[in-house]
């Protein structure tokens, strides 16, 4: 079993998005475009309702699958396919855009902050076209295992010592989980080997490896840490800590982004630009 470290450690960029929604962003940056199959990741917080009002009016997107988990407040999505609903604390949408959708993500006014993320995941071709589809993940749906030591686990997608994750049927294989962990305590999980690792820091320090004495720089947060590779990640709590851990099959495969698209070929992003002016880029 070949045990899993750090190869790199992201500090977040401050930026904005929609229609003027400050966050931090992690991938789809000028230093890290993207970490193959994910293709963004964005954390979004803040108790100043001027830092996401605004939301993220109607937009389009195809070729990738979009992941929102929310820690705090709530947000009213709409979509093409006609689906509507309002996502809280905890729950979870997931998006699978295929040919195309276009869909719009609201945030509530207070009197809670508004926190959470956003994650995109790359289809692979022979999926980049496949009809849309919209799955919503009330958090009460989301399993928890407890762990030694008084910390938890939410497995939104993947297995935690047998239990499955309540986001299933991902072609990219993936590994969602939400960890707190008290100071001192360790988290292990294994990952396939040749999957692309990822570990976000949001609350806390962590540090990685087996024996205390091996283990490596500390990992405070806010920061992503890019796993090298393995079969397996130790993660131990330098104080009290909560992060996400992703783990997905990469896709090895050509891509261009423009914008919310993710395409195989400059070809298929032009296609998409013109079906979006003529009208016919939402098909029955």
């Amino acid at each position: 079993m070949q045990e899993r470290t750090w190869k790199a450690v992201v500090v977040p960029e401050a930026t904005s998005d929609g229609a003027g929604v400050r966050l931090r962003r992690s991938i789809a940056t000028r230093s890290l475009d993207q970490l193959d199959p994910f293709f963004l990741f964005d954390q979004f917080g803040s108790e100043n309702p001027d830092d996401y009002i605004a939301g993220f009016p109607m937009h389009p997107h195809r070729g990738i699958e979009t992941i929102t988990y929310m820690l705090d407040g709530s947000v009213t999505h709409r979509d093409s396919l006609g689906n509507a609903g309002t996502i809280g604390t905890g729950d979870v949408q997931w998006m699978t855009a295929g040919r195309g959708i276009l869909h719009e993500e609201m945030p509530h006014l207070g009197p809670k902050r508004l926190d959470g993320f956003q994650i995109w995941v790359n289809l692979p071709r022979k999926l980049k076209m496949t009809p849309p589809r919209y799955q919503d993940v009330a958090a009460a749906r989301i399993p928890e295992v407890a762990l030694p030591g008084g910390g938890k686990v939410r497995v939104i997608a993947g297995d935690v010592k047998g239990t499955a994750g309540a986001v299933r049927e991902i072609h990219a294989d993936p590994t969602y989980l939400d960890v707190v962990l008290p100071a001192g305590e360790t988290f292990e999980q294994p990952i396939p080997r040749g999957h692309t690792g990822l570990l976000y820091v949001y609350q806390g320090e962590v540090a990685l490896g087996g024996a205390a004495a091996n283990r490596g720089q500390v990992i405070p947060s806010p920061r992503l840490a890019i796993l090298t590779d393995g079969d397996v990640v130790r993660v131990h709590a330098a104080s009290p800590a909560r992060f996400l851990l992703l783990s997905a099959q990469p896709l090895h495969e050509p891509y261009v982004r423009w914008g919310p698209f993710v395409m195989n070929t400059r070809e298929e992003i032009a296609q998409a630009l013109d079906e979006l002016r003529a009208g016919t880029f939402i098909r029955p």
